[in-house]
């Protein structure tokens, strides 16, 4: 049995001149879980379905592959019902690919001893990276009817919308696409000295993030993003053991006190991979009680409490945990800006085959 469902959206957007617009919008479903947030992302640049960066549409894909957004979101919806911790894994996965070199699927790419010798998986800063393989099978089932037309890069963005999704966080209605896949062989060195660390402090986080154009609330938003999955012990070790404490103040006690009983310090390496802590008690929900959290004093990394506190992020913190929306709003913003930056277009890189390897 299929579910209809009509979205009715009154949007007033402030472009030249403002026009007031109701638009809808219907969607089948199999099953549907909590409720669906409709958010439409207006960049500055993006206008009467322009490109938001030279080369990316909104309707990319509109007369070359019209049904690859439905393909991407059965996949995503299928495995996610399957296994709820989906969408965090793809969310992440999306991250880690757009952090070294901009979004273009390298972190797919698999060694095969000859043309690949390394990946990026080769990085101890990708641990835990999972659901590599579901973005191939979208990609078969994607290359079934449009061969050679969509991109790996252009599907795993997708696919991390599609998580957020479904998972209870925003739709973006206009999700710029047109991204090509790398040529270059992947570099676990890059990635390494790309991603950022889990100890990373706030002045690194922001300068990070400004350099794809975000604003201090959008940097705020996007890491609302640990809302959904769980964090290793191996990544808490310095944060709870280290001699140089973060600045922040509003630690909880007992909440540290928790973490050092699930996390010891003498646990060894295969134990600290091994266990983890949600990130909050609704780990599988795209929702605010990351910032609620926040303001508890109940942060788990160094990043987290020092939002809290900081007087150039506290106000957003506080904001988001109030209101859910404007939390919503803010990350798609800056999803889409994380999204777009630094990518391969037009006549740079190509669209793949197979995600796994270099054609």
């Amino acid at each position: 049995m299929h579910i209809y469902i009509y979205i009715y959206i009154h949007e007033k957007l402030n472009w030249n001149n403002n026009i007031v617009r109701t638009t809808i919008y219907m969607m089948r479903v199999g099953v549907i879980v909590g409720v669906v947030f409709v958010v439409v992302v207006v960049l500055g640049c993006l206008k009467n379905g322009e490109a938001v960066g030279v080369g990316l549409s909104d309707n990319f894909y509109e007369e070359s592959c019209p049904e690859v957004e439905s393909i991407v979101r059965a996949g995503v919806q299928s495995a996610s019902l399957t296994d709820p911790t989906t969408p965090a894994a793809l969310l992440r996965l999306m991250f880690h690919d757009c952090q070294v070199q901009g979004c273009d699927a390298s972190i797919l790419v698999n060694p095969d001893g000859v043309i690949t010798k390394s990946s990026e998986m080769g990085s101890t800063k990708n641990f835990g990276i999972r659901k590599r393989e579901l973005i191939s099978l979208v990609k078969s089932a994607v290359e079934a009817v449009c061969p050679r037309r969509v991109s790996c890069a252009d599907i795993l963005v997708m696919a991390a919308h599609e998580a957020v999704a479904f998972s209870g966080g925003p739709r973006i209605i206009r999700l710029p696409l047109g991204r090509r896949d790398s040529i270059n062989p992947p570099n676990a060195g890059l990635a390494d000295a790309s991603l950022p660390h889990a100890d990373i402090g706030l002045d690194s986080t922001l300068q990070l993030f400004a350099k794809k154009g975000m604003t201090i609330e959008e940097s705020v938003a996007i890491l609302g993003a640990h809302t959904l999955g769980v964090t290793h012990c191996i990544n808490l070790q310095s944060r709870l053991y280290s001699t140089q404490k973060s600045n922040a103040t509003n630690q909880n006690p007992a909440f540290e006190l928790s973490l050092k009983t699930r996390c010891p310090q003498l646990a060894g390496p295969t134990a600290s991979k091994i266990s983890f802590m949600q990130n909050d008690l609704t780990s599988v929900i795209f929702d605010n009680e990351y910032f609620v959290n926040l303001m508890r004093g109940r942060g788990l990394l160094n990043i987290d409490s020092d939002m809290a506190v900081d007087s150039r992020t506290r106000q957003f913190v506080e904001k988001f945990a109030e209101d859910q929306g404007a939390f919503f709003r803010a990350f798609s913003s800056a999803f889409v800006k994380l999204s777009s930056y630094g990518v391969l277009t037009g006549n740079r890189g190509v669209v793949r085959r197979s995600c796994g390897a270099l054609d």
